[in-house]
């Protein structure tokens, strides 16, 4: 995929892989509501098959999402986070609207994300509530990491 880069201050934005602090995006995304517990090896093989975003102070790694996509029709927007020390400077709009000026999501017709709790930041971009909900279908596996590794 094609590395796009943005600045801001201090702030860079990339979408170069090389450059992810992996143990910074699984220490974030193993204690957060949507996937705790998940395992190294899944938040790994799930960077290498996504359209991912690095924030970063400096070389500082500080912030990511990640779209799932097939670069042509659908994106499913996920794992998006700042961390808590950086939070407050307008960090995750920025992220956002680099996101959904990223070239190769532009012909995209449907972007997807789920949320519990940033329905605000979200609504400012254009995200609804799905319009027609009884339409949409899922199989949905709460707690999924946290039972495995009980097991």
């Amino acid at each position: 995929m094609q590395v796009e880069e943005y600045f801001r201050d201090n702030y860079s934005i990339s979408t170069d892989r090389s450059r992810l602090d992996i143990s910074v995006i699984h220490n974030f995304l193993s204690t957060s509501y949507w996937s705790e517990g998940i395992p190294l090896a899944i938040v790994t093989k799930a960077i290498e098959n996504s359209l991912c975003f690095g924030l970063y102070n400096g070389n500082k790694q500080i912030g990511f999402a990640r779209v799932i996509t097939d670069l042509t029709t659908f994106g499913y927007l996920a794992d998006v986070f700042i961390i808590e020390e950086e939070r407050g400077y307008g960090l995750s709009k920025w992220l956002m609207e680099c996101i959904l000026k990223h070239q190769q999501l532009q012909g995209l017709r449907n972007i997807c994300l789920m949320t519990r709790d940033a329905h605000s930041l979200y609504e400012r971009f254009g995200f609804k509530n799905i319009p027609n909900p009884e339409n949409f279908m899922a199989i949905k596996k709460d707690d999924f990491y946290k039972k495995k590794s009980n097991e």
